[in-house]
């Protein structure tokens, strides 16, 4: 801890009017470095923050918190998984679902899809494709009339609108007199969804599970249940739960482990662009080196008239480390309050530098998210300044030494 004699001339130092105007912007330098770096950082990590959540709610829109499913063979008694499921306390959506490979052709046009057989009434606890509908409702997947949603890109793909017809082939193959013949069957377009994840918008389908349970020959087995969590963080833990009170015959995924290697790169990057942006501010935190440096040289024969009063080596490296730590400090709090205030205001201040120089950062014709999100995360902010406000005091050691090694003698020689 500072004494009070080596705090009060460290701030009457850093608060006089220097002789050498040149330090004084050099230390002005350091706290505006400081403060960009502080600030980019905030700002930066806040974006990825936003872009990790929106692809998280956008996959987790169409895919599945957690999923329970058989071995290798459709689920038949799903209702008692369901009924199991729901007495979980972070479970609060269950539905069925029936799950294909297919193909879907319109004229000469055809494209693999991966259809899946849902309850409408069922799907809105699951899932939130139904707030992304284009056209058509879920509801519209009526069974026995084989009615079918696509996916965005799948219909550009196939040339569909609602009212087209689109034939869906499975791999299931119908055995006759004539030999071994596809099944076929054709599907109008009742509804076109867009949730904004092109693996989703390109490469999936709806129907109504009863026409999918019969298209794939599966009576009353489903392939699968689907499962909302109040708490999608607490997936591993619900998964391992109900595996321990499922039948052996049964699996539970969680979308940690389905998503895995996404969410880890994603991860990843952050913690390089926290490195990267981390090593801007060591390098405007070292400017301080320079600032004290000069400092020193410049207070040598006050540094010497204190020693010789009997302040001692500590002393003085604590004056000079007061000075370089309220550089750092000023340029943290500086850095934090503008990092805040643009990671809070992104998603207003980007939209006005588009439409003052009339260009997008991002199209919508290129990017899926076209938007710049932004999620200020508070531990971030305080790890962040915790660690520029270390760099900065960091960077005082070396010149607060040479400060306290000073010889009264050698300084006063030629004064």
């Amino acid at each position: 801890m500072f004494r009070p004699l080596a705090l009060y001339i460290g701030l009457r130092y850093t608060g006089a009017k220097r002789r050498n105007h040149f330090i004084s912007f050099i230390s002005l330098i350091s706290i505006v470095g400081i403060g960009l770096g502080v600030a980019a950082l905030i700002t930066v990590l806040s974006v990825m923050n936003g872009f990790e959540q929106e692809l998280r709610t956008r996959i987790l829109g169409m895919a599945s918190h957690a999923t329970i499913s058989g071995y290798q063979q459709p689920l038949a008694d799903w209702q008692q998984a369901a009924d199991l499921a729901m007495k979980n306390p972070q479970v609060v959506g269950v539905a069925p679902y029936v799950q294909g490979e297919i193909m879907l052709t319109k004229g000469k046009k055809v494209s693999g899809a991966l259809v899946r057989g849902i309850v409408p009434a069922l799907e809105p606890e699951v899932s939130t494709v139904g707030e992304h509908m284009r056209a058509g409702r879920l509801q519209d997947l009526q069974p026995g009339e084989y009615r079918i949603i696509l996916g965005a890109e799948l219909a550009y793909s196939l040339g569909a609108r609602v009212g087209d017809q689109v034939t869906m082939v499975t791999p299931q193959a119908n055995f006759s007199p004539a030999g071994v013949l596809p099944r076929l069957r054709r599907f109008r377009v009742s509804g076109i969804f867009d949730v904004g994840m092109y693996e989703y918008d390109r490469g999936v389908s709806l129907i109504n599970m009863e026409d999918a349970a019969r298209l794939f020959q599966l009576d009353d087995a489903v392939t699968g249940i689907r499962l909302r969590l109040k708490d999608l963080f607490q997936a591993p833990r619900v998964a391992r739960e109900l595996a321990a009170k499922l039948d052996d015959g049964l699996r539970v995924e969680d979308w940690t482990r389905q998503h895995a290697n996404f969410f880890r790169a994603v991860q990843t990057e952050k913690r390089v662009m926290f490195v990267i942006l981390t090593l801007i501010v060591a390098v405007a935190a070292f400017n301080i080196v320079s600032t004290l440096v000069m400092v020193v040289t410049d207070k040598r024969a006050d540094i010497a008239i204190l020693r010789t009063l009997g302040a001692t080596p500590g002393v003085i490296l604590r004056i000079f480390m007061v000075q370089g730590a309220l550089i750092g400090l000023l340029g943290t709090a500086l850095g934090i309050l503008g990092g805040i205030t643009l990671a809070l205001n992104v998603e207003t201040i980007v939209p006005a530098i588009e439409k003052a120089f009339n260009t997008r950062f991002m199209p919508a014709d290129v990017y899926y998210i076209s938007e710049l999100p932004s999620k200020l995360n508070w531990p971030d902010v305080w790890q962040i300044g915790v660690v520029a406000f270390l760099l900065s005091l960091l960077a005082t050691l070396y010149p607060a030494w040479r400060a306290s090694r000073t010889q009264p003698a050698e300084a006063l020689r030629y004064e």
